[in-house]
């Protein structure tokens, strides 16, 4: 497929947002792999050319109107785009008597009016199209509040409601939006340099592969319009659900 597939929050190469990076890199099409941290998208987009792809990283804030205006001007002569993947978000356990709304307005801007900014600037452009995917990284707090979790429930449940409503808005123009929720625990970067005792005490796929989670993403984009998935939850075979 020609055109281009913008991926907004990734940087480490053993993550969701590489994993996505890679797997949607080995098709024909050019990678827009964003972060705020310019030298490690930069870093994964060398990962992808190297594999024989073509990409590149941005430093872009999803929070910022400019940034993105910026971003999509920058796309705006590599057009189509095929997809957009809103992988950007952040988590910790706090007790909600700790909580600080500094935090909890953070956090929200980030993992869900981000979102919002970046749908209103690429909604037109997939409409204008009548073709295109824009799939957010969901989790399961999106279905169920837990303890020490109020901060990240509430937001994951604002991201669910948005791209539902996207999906029903704009789905008969052609726009295929989806939300991903991941229950469970990612075996990638970040979490095995805080957590990796915890990791190799679930055992084998005991954690959800980030390259398996690409592969999902990459199905859910290549169906037929006739058959349409909105919502996908995956999980590792051992979780509790």
């Amino acid at each position: 497929m020609p055109g281009c597939t913008i991926i907004l929050g990734a940087g480490a190469s053993r993550g969701v947002g590489g994993a996505l990076a890679r797997r949607f890199g080995r098709e024909d099409q050019h990678i827009i792999i964003g972060s705020r941290t310019k030298d490690r998208v930069e870093a994964l987009a060398r990962e992808v050319n190297q594999a024989g792809g073509s990409a590149e990283g941005v430093a872009v804030d999803v929070t910022s109107e400019t940034d993105l205006d910026k971003l999509f001007a920058h796309v705006a002569d590599k057009h189509p785009i095929n997809a957009l993947l809103y992988n950007v978000g952040n988590n910790a356990i706090i007790p909600f008597e700790k909580l600080e709304p500094k935090t909890v307005e953070h956090l929200w801007r980030v993992g869900c009016f981000g979102a919002f900014l970046t749908a209103k600037r690429a909604i037109p452009i997939l409409k204008a199209q009548g073709h295109g995917s824009l799939f957010f990284t969901g989790a399961s707090g999106s279905m169920r509040g837990r303890p020490n979790f109020a901060h990240f429930a509430s937001m994951k449940a604002g991201l669910r409601m948005l791209a539902q409503s996207l999906a029903r808005e704009f789905g008969p123009d052609g726009i295929h939006v989806a939300h991903f929720v991941i229950d469970g625990v990612i075996d990638g970067e970040m979490v095995r340099s805080r957590f990796g005792e915890y990791i190799e005490k679930l055992g084998e796929d005991g954690c959800l592969s980030p390259d398996a989670i690409a592969e999902a993403f990459w199905y859910v984009h290549t169906q037929p319009k006739s058959a349409w998935t909105h919502e996908m939850d995956l999980r590792p075979f051992k979780e509790r659900w």
